[in-house]
């Protein structure tokens, strides 16, 4: 299922422009930008949740929609039949459409009997949809009142809704609905901290504690946390570094909160993660000898995993569709640490700010394309003919139907991918679609 989204405030097609290089002292010669404003092909932001849900383990997401948005959640999560879910869908009926029900009651009525079937919830999320946000259910004002009625479940709302957000979006939204409530306070904090902002596979988040320890920084905390009651507390003292490319919004509250964010490229591939981190060494003054030290077993594990792929996808030609604003940091990786050549990168938004590292690496000639009209960009990539096509689930099959092999681009934000453990599960993730382009080969006597 796809969500068709048009940009409101400037639906018009821009010609291609000639955007100068990140740097402004860069020799490069300029680099071809293309934006565009036409029908998109995305997720809408409610399938965050399939991530979000397990990792905040005392949450629940409850979405106020439609059936259509419970049977899109269901699809993106699968069926489960080992365990019950932590997010649900409290359905907007005709009664609800028609006015005939008083929506924030019933809305009540359906918190009530959730959390007396799961007492165990600490945290109730209030994710708005499409059908909410179109009669102007006002969420944030349910939470608010719910808040004053429960005693021991902490209420927030965000919106997930496909109409403004795309599907990593809303993860930006949730994690600024959690800092919102921090607004007006004055947190010091007794000695620098750092904050790693976006969702990570606990494993990942383990072995990126380990580094941070090793390297001297112990009081490290990770946006979102694994329960509601230990979200990181903001201050002036604090130094926050991004995970992941999509959370402007997430930023932009930590910024006002007081806390200073460090640039870095994205901890993807071996370059990716070491960059990442040196970022985070050279913010708190730590030798640089020291770092060295630390991560060189790392950056060895990934090179020699790294190098298990690298037969299979240098010299291999990729095109980008835009789906989650991970592509130029996806595009960097295949570029820089697996030799692929990038024909085409392109994303939903583009916040320069955040992948500015990450475009300033990619070769010159690549194109970049800020937005979608995807009938265009359709006739761009037949053009271009690459040997391999990331793009959403919704655009796979017809182009593997034209010859096309193409990769589901969804699978990068589910997939654990970040850091030197996981370098070779990245590059693994690209070299599936060959691996099975290869072994479905039949030759001719």
């Amino acid at each position: 299922m796809t969500s068709l989204l048009r940009d409101r405030e400037r639906q018009f097609d821009a010609p291609p422009v000639n955007a100068s290089p990140v740097d402004a002292g860069c020799s490069k010669p300029p680099r071809t930008e293309i934006r565009e404003r036409g029908q998109h092909e995305v997720f809408c932001g409610l399938t965050s949740i399939i991530w979000m849900h397990r990792k905040m383990q005392d949450a629940f997401f409850l979405i106020v929609g439609s059936r259509t948005c419970a049977h899109l959640m269901q699809s993106a999560a699968g069926v489960m039949i080992f365990s019950e879910p932590r997010f649900a869908t409290a359905i907007i009926d005709e009664r609800d459409l028609a006015g005939m029900a008083d929506m924030y009651e019933e809305l009540d009525g359906v918190v009530e009997r959730l959390l007396s079937r799961r007492p165990d919830i600490k945290m109730l999320v209030l994710v708005g949809s499409c059908p909410s946000e179109v009669i102007k259910l006002d969420l944030p004002r349910a939470a608010g009142r719910l808040n004053h009625m429960l005693e021991e479940t902490r209420v927030v709302a965000y919106s997930g809704s496909g109409i403004e957000t795309t599907f990593t979006q809303g993860e930006d939204n949730f994690l600024t609905a959690l800092l919102e409530e921090q607004r007006g306070q004055t947190i010091e904090t007794a000695t620098p901290r750092l904050v790693i902002a976006g969702c990570m596979a606990d494993i990942v988040e383990d072995q990126f504690t380990r580094i941070f320890k090793a390297l001297g920084l112990s009081d490290v905390a990770f946006l979102p946390s694994r329960s509601s009651d230990t979200i990181p507390r903001i201050g002036p003292n604090t130094a926050f570094l991004l995970a992941q490319p999509y959370l402007t919004e997430t930023a932009k509250m930590l910024e006002k909160l007081g806390a200073t964010r460090i640039a870095a490229p994205f901890p993807l591939g071996e370059q990716g993660t070491t960059d990442w981190l040196r970022a985070a060494v050279r913010h708190f003054g730590i030798d640089e000898d020291k770092f060295e030290a630390v991560v060189q077993p790392g950056r060895e594990r990934a090179q020699r995993a790294l190098d298990l792929y690298r037969p299979q996808l240098a010299g291999k030609r990729l095109f980008f569709f835009p789906d989650s604003q991970m592509e130029p940091s996806l595009a960097r990786f295949m570029a820089n640490e697996m030799g692929c050549d990038v024909v085409e990168v392109g994303t939903p938004y583009l916040n320069r700010h955040f992948s500015g590292p990450e475009l300033d690496q990619l070769p010159v000639h690549t194109h970049v394309a800020e937005g979608q009209d995807v009938e265009k960009q359709l006739d761009r990539c037949r053009d271009a003919q690459p040997d391999l096509t990331i793009c959403g689930l919704g655009l796979a099959n017809p182009l593997e139907a034209e010859g096309l092999m193409t990769k589901w681009s969804i699978e990068f934000a589910f997939t654990p991918i970040h850091g030197y453990e996981q370098a070779g599960d990245l590059a693994e993730l690209f070299a599936r679609p060959v691996n099975r382009r290869d072994r479905l080969k039949v030759e001719v006597a």
